[in-house]
């Protein structure tokens, strides 16, 4: 009975709780809140460059918590596709369509509360579904890696290889939006020219 009882106590004692949070915990906490907070000044402020820079940040914070869970292969998939391909055709599709550099009052479509209601009805969707899935699950770092590259990339390319291919259509949707946005821009700004230009002209008649 005592070899027992010794074994249920360092059991007990060895067993997580919520109350005592480790340090990847707390980094997870405020990596998480820093996200948030970026994520919420992308879609309220109405500087579109700024919109874009917080977006990295989101983007980006978004790697850390997949790092902290020990999920490195999702990590840097975060990082290559999100933060270097979208955000840098979404800079780019900025800078070939002339967008204001400063404050755009146009920014904000006036459905604000439409969007928040949508917003918070997704949040609270994506949390049940979390929450319910993996109610009971803990990570265990200590044990065997379970979201190192070889491990994700062999689940990866055996049971989503179509997915995974169909992610790569959201790269050549953004390029491909990107040039058709340059395009109009450049076919808006030709009349204009060419008006300005005869106008030129007859005036020097």
């Amino acid at each position: 009975m005592s070899l027992a009882a010794a074994t249920a106590t360092v059991t007990a004692s060895g067993t997580h709780g919520f109350l005592s949070p480790t340090g990847v915990e707390i980094a997870f906490l405020l990596v998480g809140l820093v996200t948030f907070g970026a994520a919420l000044v992308t879609v309220t402020t109405r500087q579109l460059v700024h919109a874009a820079l917080w977006l990295v940040v989101a983007l980006g914070g978004l790697a850390v918590e997949y790092l902290l869970l020990t999920a490195e292969f999702i990590a840097w998939v975060q990082v290559l596709i999100y933060v270097g391909s979208v955000v840098v055709l979404l800079l780019f599709g900025l800078m070939l369509t002339k967008a204001p550099i400063g404050r755009s009052p146009d920014a904000d479509s006036g459905n604000r509360w439409a969007a928040l209601a949508v917003a918070v009805a997704a949040a609270v969707a994506l949390v049940w579904v979390v929450v319910d899935a993996f109610r009971t699950t803990w990570i265990d770092l200590d044990g065997p890696a379970a979201g190192t590259t070889r491990v994700t990339g062999e689940s990866l390319f055996r049971t989503w290889v179509l997915p995974f291919e169909a992610l790569s259509v959201l790269l050549l949707a953004a390029l491909v939006g990107a040039i058709v946005l340059s395009r109009k821009a450049k076919a808006d700004a030709t009349p204009a020219a060419t008006a300005d230009t005869t106008g030129e002209k007859e005036g020097a008649r």
